[in-house]
């Protein structure tokens, strides 16, 4: 895997604050060209570095009022590769996690209110071929959500 040098950290730095800016205003920040800017964060694209790019909707804004962490035990961990698939059909599960510790997988997902928690939890999830359980977490607040820093080496 190509290595990212201290531009292109600086790049991502500067796109991680505001997906949206201008590249010629990340250019003039930077010290290069414009042109050397599309080319930089096209490789970091090709090496999975930058991984998305997009808007990010507020859930609530949507109807969707609770956050939920459910942890979820297999009857195998191996059962997790067929579980995946029939989480992906449940939009409202946002994350799906393979985890060590007293769950096999930790998933997130939002919900209306408590009556469609308790829908998606006693209709959908726990009817998956493998669920033997799950452990209902509801987040009263979001404290933090960031990005991993950007150091220089």
């Amino acid at each position: 895997m190509e290595k990212i040098d201290n531009l292109d950290r600086q790049i991502l730095e500067i796109i991680m604050r505001n997906a949206r800016i201008p590249s010629k205003d990340v250019a003039a920040e930077c010290g290069v060209s414009r042109a050397a800017i599309h080319q930089r964060i096209q490789r970091m694209i090709d090496m999975h570095v930058i991984t998305g790019s997009g808007y990010h909707v507020n859930p609530k804004s949507l109807g969707f009022r609770t956050c939920t962490y459910i942890g979820v035990k297999l009857e195998k961990g191996s059962m997790y590769r067929d579980v995946v698939p029939e989480l992906e059909k449940i939009p409202e599960v946002v994350e799906c996690h393979f985890t060590t510790g007293p769950y096999t997988m930790l998933c997130k997902l939002y919900a209306r209110d408590n009556e469609h928690l308790m829908e998606l939890l006693n209709d959908k999830i726990q009817n998956i071929h493998g669920v033997v359980s799950t452990e209902t977490l509801i987040s009263l607040e979001q404290s933090m959500n960031r990005e991993i820093p950007v150091m220089k080496k």
